[in-house]
């Protein structure tokens, strides 16, 4: 078998007695394999080398069947045993030069990586591939050093390209039906490096049906391959209006939940703003509460308003619970410069996990971005930037982040990293009323729950329903001021939301979106 392997689905077995049941080994594997796995590693800590072998040499029988290559975890010795196609060694197992010495030149090596340093010196060492991890916490693996979330597979993915390395690449530690799609799409650098492949443990090895769960998530995989390029890619703008009318529709038939962490001023314009645009809000700021809160299919909202220390230990253990669910995150850091503990709240929350959406004003956007030390008053921000600094800005941003980065203000500007799309709607009004900014987030949110096919295309939508919206409301004769403009803006949402499920597209006459760089 030569060395250009199918990583796609990458099934790492685990015998231990709460994983594999009284069921055979090799006939889980052998179910798996007939799914649709296509390469597998034997990983046993704890037989004994005799039985090791023995094992591996049944399951050799089951996989060159299938022309799928076996590898083997640790045990170089074991491989040479059982002639199959290689092993994967860890940082602390074998040397990868004496792994290459025992099983030769044709052999498939692959080695953990949990920092760019350590791929960089696999890929420079000659291994084969790389299994990159941990990404999830997992309970099949409890000895990890450290939890790198998608952001930081998307750091070593970067590091290797830019070094010139096409060494192909899986990721590992709690991948599941659940997360494998976003987690996939999260990982793409702007330069368009991907995933290889994902490789997996108990999704497979405690599924009733392992050919089943195999097939399903091959298929995922292969699906999100084919689509990355055009959900990553630089999105033409009119694009986005083309797919508005689905993204409102979407929102409203799948009514994604909207977990708000928010402050208490906060919490009933955004949850009226939720239901006005078809989505159902909670408001819990429990951190507890977020791993079932994160299985219901919805989006978490945090909302910097009020910082406290039990409130950031709160926000940690949300982010954890969404991004294992594989559920978007939408980070709005209200007054990030306004103190120096808003500051270092910022770096707590964005070193917690992984956020899909950043929002926020032109200071705090800035504070995100770590180049600006100027003090914000309160939730205020005057702007310093023309129009050019502000595209640079937050597209740096998002492609350091690997998401998207709203920058609000008299015009818009939101870039997924790659391409950055201006937006002139809205009204002042919206500037009146405490609340309005931090709701924004909560229909972003809505938003890219309901439709994870373009992140760019959703959170572009959200603005422009909630932005025109605005500006219909602020133009009714029974609006004289703050006051009459917030239950009009609601009903203005409801309307554009109620119009565009009965194909009335006449409200995105007034969209005013441009290509930021198109000068």
């Amino acid at each position: 078998m030569g060395k250009t392997i199918d990583y796609s689905l990458y099934l790492v077995t685990d015998s231990t007695p709460e994983i594999l049941g009284s069921r055979d080994l090799v006939q889980v594997v052998e179910d798996a394999v007939a799914g649709g796995v296509t390469c597998v590693q034997l990983r046993d800590k704890t037989s004994t080398t005799d039985d090791l072998i023995a094992i591996g040499k049944r399951l050799h029988e089951v996989t060159k069947r299938a022309g799928v290559p076996l590898l083997i975890n640790d045990r170089v010795d074991v491989a040479a045993a059982v002639q199959c196609e290689g092993a994967h060694v860890g940082q602390d197992d074998t040397d990868l030069a004496e792994a290459r010495k025992i099983l030769g030149p044709d052999a498939i090596i692959g080695v953990s990586a949990g920092t760019v340093e350590e791929a960089l010196r696999a890929c420079e060492g000659g291994a084969d591939y790389l299994g990159i991890g941990t990404v999830y916490a997992t309970q099949t693996k409890k000895n990890s050093k450290v939890i790198l979330g998608p952001s930081g597979v998307r750091e070593i993915l970067a590091a290797i390209a830019e070094h010139g390395y096409s060494i192909p690449t899986v990721c590992i530690g709690g991948i599941n039906q659940s997360n494998v799609q976003l987690t996939l799409e999260q990982t793409v650098t702007p330069s368009g490096r991907r995933l290889d492949g994902v490789a997996v443990v108990s999704v497979i090895m405690v599924a009733p049906e392992p050919a089943r769960a195999s097939s399903d998530l091959l298929t995922v995989i292969r699906e999100v391959a084919r689509k990355t390029t055009a959900a990553f890619g630089t999105p033409k703008i009119g694009a986005t209006s083309y797919v508005a009318p689905d993204v409102v529709k979407r929102v409203c038939e799948l009514k994604p939940i909207s977990h708000n962490m928010t402050n208490l001023v906060v919490q009933n314009i955004a949850a009226n703003v939720a239901l006005a645009i078809g989505a159902s809000p909670i408001m819990s700021s429990y951190g507890e509460e977020a791993s079932d809160l994160a299985k219901l299919g919805g989006a978490l909202v945090i909302n910097m308003g009020t910082v406290t220390p039990e409130g950031l230990a709160n926000h940690q253990k949300a982010i954890k619970a969404y991004n294992e669910a594989g559920r978007p995150v939408v980070y709005d850091p209200v007054g990030a410069g306004a103190t120096a503990i808003r500051r270092a709240a910022v770096k707590t929350i964005i070193s917690a996990g992984t956020l899909d959406v950043i929002k926020g004003n032109e200071g705090e956007i800035r504070t995100v971005f770590g180049s600006d030390q100027t003090q914000q008053r309160g939730v205020d921000s005057s702007s310093t930037l023309n129009g050019a600094q502000k595209a640079y800005l937050v597209r740096d941003l998002a492609a350091r982040e690997g998401n998207i980065v709203v920058m609000t203000g008299e015009t818009d500007y939101v870039s997924d990293g790659t391409s950055v799309v201006r937006i002139h709607n809205g009204h002042k009004l919206l500037g009146e009323v405490t609340g309005t900014g931090c709701s924004l987030g909560t229909a972003i949110s809505a938003a890219v729950a309901a439709y994870p096919e373009s992140r760019l295309s959703a959170v572009v939508t959200a603005m422009l329903h909630y932005e025109i919206a605005a500006e219909m409301a602020a133009e009714r004769p029974d609006v004289q001021g703050p006051g009459t403009f917030v239950p009009a803006f609601l009903d203005e949402l409801y309307k554009i939301r109620e119009a565009t499920a009965g194909g009335d597209l006449a409200w995105l006459g007034r969209a005013k979106v441009s290509d930021a760089f198109a000068y």
